[in-house]
């Protein structure tokens, strides 16, 4: 037993019966639990009891034993002068303090189902994939469990470009150019390309974005590939380079985007390109993603998106390939939906007090489901992941509950250990 998972039963009275008794025999009648305190001070504040014919109003405090009490210092603390109940899991001394008082002790031990204490063993100190693995059951899904989940990490992402439009005086198309430079990073150069995206004035790629090499020549010049020219193509770059950062009065800044563990497809060079073609073939991006009403429209901004001609025959500067037009996957377009381009639009209509949410939730049940090891090890567990909306909630959750192992904070937890089972 610990104190958090004692907390936990008493806010959701998790008991076997309610037939309370003090520790000197007299009836506890619990007419209100109080309201759960997470912060500093009692546990459950202006909870309501009734004991020996009266009914008494104040805080509750929970400890696995009587004499934490005693360990915890409570009884000089004037966080504590109305406590009016002191609820254990076991009784094993008598407190004076809370005697001179008339604050009864209650035991909670015999109220609770040791199949509870044996499931939370399990799930604190399992070591698989998520910790409820071996007491698993994916009837155990709350409804709308998914819709929630995905409009937490909405609600998260939001408050984060929220952050970033007050940092750019609410310039959409500014946050969404960082937030697209950082998805085409993935998850090995994002930070980087964040910053290459962060170090120029959108106004900058606003004026140069009709030059598609001048766009091209900005951001590898940025990521210091443009010093030492190996062909004639990159002379071309260095110079419009050199002219676009005296121009523009750019800072001659150099970051570094790293090619180590990546696909040739995934390479920086590749994806800057990409980022360029982008921004060149459509002059409106920003207008376009918000108009757009189903995911197929979206697509469509993304598909025709290809690194330039030099790129065809190359995968780093100055080395030869076999030639392959290097365009965007369905899978990366999917990716840069989901993770941008949503959370995104679900911004913009939040900042201008529009409801979209279940537009936006239909926008994630109508794009196929992600395929990684997150998503894989669910479907191991037996659940069907039909759509991104399912995907994303079991990644968001994942991330947030399973690992941290937050199983007294999660929808499935509480089901799992609500119900009594010997499994």
């Amino acid at each position: 037993m610990t104190e958090k998972l004692l907390q936990y039963l008493w806010n959701y009275k998790v008991f076997k019966n309610f037939d309370f008794r003090d520790t000197e025999g007299n009836s506890v009648e619990v007419i209100h639990f109080g309201k759960w305190n997470k912060n500093a001070g009692p546990d459950f504040l202006d909870a309501q009891i009734k004991t020996k014919g009266l009914i008494i109003v104040g805080h509750i405090e929970l400890h696995v034993r009587t004499s934490d009490w005693i360990f915890h210092n409570h009884s000089p603390d004037p966080n504590y002068k109305n406590i009016i109940l002191h609820v254990v899991y076991q009784h094993d001394t008598e407190i004076d303090d809370l005697i001179k008082k008339n604050v009864p002790t209650l035991e909670l031990k015999n109220h609770i189902d040791k199949n509870i204490l044996w499931k939370y063993e399990k799930l604190i100190n399992g070591t698989q994939f998520i910790p409820c693995e071996n007491i698993f059951d994916p009837n155990k899904i709350p409804i709308h469990f998914h819709e929630a989940n995905v409009l937490k990490k909405l609600d998260e992402k939001s408050l984060e470009l929220e952050q970033n439009l007050e940092r750019y005086r609410n310039n959409f198309e500014a946050v969404l150019f960082h937030s697209l430079a950082y998805s085409f990073g993935l998850k090995i150069n994002a930070p980087i390309f964040r910053q290459i995206a962060e170090s120029i004035d959108f106004g900058i790629i606003n004026k140069i974005r009709q030059n598609e090499s001048q766009l091209e020549a900005l951001f590898f010049g940025i990521s210091g590939w443009l010093d030492t020219p190996k062909d004639g193509q990159m002379m071309l770059w260095k110079r419009e380079f050199e002219f676009i950062i005296k121009k523009f009065n750019i800072p001659d800044l150099r970051f570094h985007p790293k090619f180590l563990r990546l696909r040739p497809p995934n390479f920086p060079t590749i994806r800057l390109s990409q980022l360029a073609h982008l921004y060149y073939i459509h002059q409106n991006l920003f207008s376009k993603m918000i108009k757009a009403e189903t995911t197929d429209e979206l697509y469509k901004v993304f598909n025709p998106v290809k690194a330039s001609d030099y790129w065809d025959c190359h995968f780093n500067f100055g080395s030869i390939s076999k030639f392959q037009h290097k365009t965007l996957s369905r899978d990366f377009i999917e990716l840069i939906i989901l993770n941008t381009v949503l959370p995104l639009k679900y911004t913009y209509h939040k900042y201008y007090s529009e409801e979209i949410a279940d537009d936006i939730l239909n926008l994630y049940r109508n794009s196929p489901a992600e395929k990684n090891s997150v998503i894989t090890e669910w479907k191991k567990l037996g659940l069907k992941v039909h759509n991104a909306l399912e995907s994303q909630s079991l990644i968001y959750h994942y991330k947030t509950s399973c690992e941290e192992k937050n199983c007294l904070n999660c929808g499935i937890g509480f089901k799992l250990l609500k119900e009594s089972s010997n499994a």
